[in-house]
């Protein structure tokens, strides 16, 4: 119940307290001056063991992980499903630059604020990202790697130099794939995605 540095701490003080009754007691006996250099001693042994306690409290701020965006519980589990299905058979590189677009999203003014309105919104009524309209997204089993990847992404991994959009060229119909062409800057391809920026 109680820490081990106020259990000393408590011991330190009833032995200062106790050699503070003998020294007054000697004093008025001898008078001498070494039982007060004793006592001195004592007294700054037990302000150093009040230091070292308080030096080893730790606050929860100091230890609760730090994102680049805010992500509630439900946020993060919908990054991790849609980084799981629109790229769970990927590397960890693919997984990254999926998690990248959507945090880019997120702190992009055009876009929603946080990552689940990102994930499940909606342009003239169709969803942005695939894994949402056919339900996938709630079908995934999200695998450890794709688990690591997150957290790094949300720590500040960026490899994604802006991107905000993506698409799989080889299964997107033609005519959405020359919208992306027409309307934003193609900036590479990785993995089965091309990623564009506005």
């Amino acid at each position: 119940m109680y820490s081990k540095s106020n259990i000393l701490l408590f011991i330190a003080y009833t032995v200062c307290t106790g050699l503070l009754i003998f020294s007054k007691q000697y004093d008025v006996q001898a008078g001498s001056a070494d039982s007060r250099e004793i006592v001195t001693v004592v007294t700054e042994r037990v302000e150093l063991a009040k230091l070292e306690s308080v030096e080893r409290v730790i606050s929860y701020e100091t230890m609760k992980q730090r994102f680049c965006i805010d992500v509630s519980e439900k946020d993060l589990d919908t990054l991790m499903r849609i980084v799981e299905a629109e790229a769970g058979g990927e590397d960890r590189k693919g997984k990254l630059l999926v998690a990248n677009v959507v945090i880019n999203r997120v702190r992009n003014k055009r876009f929603p604020d946080n990552v689940t309105d990102v994930v499940y919104q909606k342009a003239k009524n169709v969803t942005q990202f695939s894994p949402v309209s056919n339900g996938v997204i709630n079908q995934v089993k999200v695998s450890e790697e794709t688990k690591e990847v997150v957290y790094s992404a949300l720590r500040g991994e960026d490899v994604s130099n802006g991107a905000l959009f993506f698409m799989a060229r080889k299964i997107v119909a033609p005519e959405n794939a020359e919208w992306f062409d027409r309307n934003l800057t193609f900036l590479f391809s990785y993995g089965g995605h091309d990623f564009y920026t506005r």
